[in-house]
């Protein structure tokens, strides 16, 4: 991993957030820990799938960095695991940096997915961003939503989730987010440099198909949680539009 100076003040200092780092080589671990910590963030460290186990059951966790290749488990199924009991931002860790590296990560339910090697100075932009999202739907909290009188859909903010009638939907960070912003401008086209930039805190890229992903996993979750009444439509040539359809 490259390494770069630290800032004499980072955006990030006194922020306190609470980071798990998951990654098998314990040198470049604690090198990454120490750096983080020095840059205001509470990490802890885990260098096995088992001892990440333990401490994710144990402590409260705001965001994972979480390496692929582990001793004693793979890293993609942690995050699978993970998924089915918590929203909690992934940045995926790994020198696995092809473009079905990536897809797989995404699909397992990561939020990001950072190749090494990586820069400090990326790295924290990357964990700022989740940062940001973050705060701002606590601070927003749940708002009255367009369709909420016609389709019953509720949106837990704290959670990362949505609740159809009594069923979870199981949704990721990123998919949460996608699914908000769709909903709450539903029936309007929205466009994928404009979901990119809302939703998922980045530029828009034409080779970039992790947002094609969140929505084909959002149709297959509505569906399986008995969501009829709602779809998510691709508009070819300009983005997605969130209707309500007969149930």
């Amino acid at each position: 991993m490259q390494l770069s100076p630290l800032p004499e003040r980072s955006e990030a200092l006194l922020s306190g957030l609470r980071l798990l780092i998951v990654e098998d080589d314990p040198v470049l671990g604690a090198h990454l820990g120490d750096q983080l910590q020095a840059r205001g963030y509470r990490p802890r460290l885990c260098v096995t799938a088992a001892a990440a186990r333990q401490w994710l059951a144990a402590e409260p966790v705001e965001l994972v960095l979480l390496d692929i290749l582990l001793p004693g488990g793979n890293g993609l199924e942690l995050l699978r695991e993970l998924r089915q009991r918590s929203g909690v931002p992934v940045i995926l860790i790994s020198a696995l940096g092809s473009e079905g590296d990536r897809i797989q990560g995404f699909r397992s339910g990561a939020d990001d997915y950072l190749p090494k090697p990586f820069s400090l100075d990326e790295l924290q932009v990357r964990i700022e961003a989740l940062r940001r999202r973050i705060a701002f739907e606590r601070a927003a909290g749940d708002v009255p939503e367009p369709l909420a009188a016609q389709v019953p859909l509720a949106f837990a903010t704290l959670q990362q989730d949505v609740r159809h009638r009594d069923v979870w939907l199981g949704l990721t960070g990123s998919e949460y987010r996608v699914l908000q912003l769709l909903w709450r401008q539903a029936g309007v086209v929205l466009s994928k440099p404009l979901i990119y930039h809302q939703a998922l805190q980045r530029a828009w890229s034409r080779h970039d198909r992790s947002l094609d992903m969140h929505v084909s996993h959002l149709r297959r979750k509505l569906q399986q949680a008995g969501c009829l009444a709602v779809e998510i439509r691709t508009v070819w040539g300009q983005g997605y539009v969130l209707l309500r359809t007969e149930a």
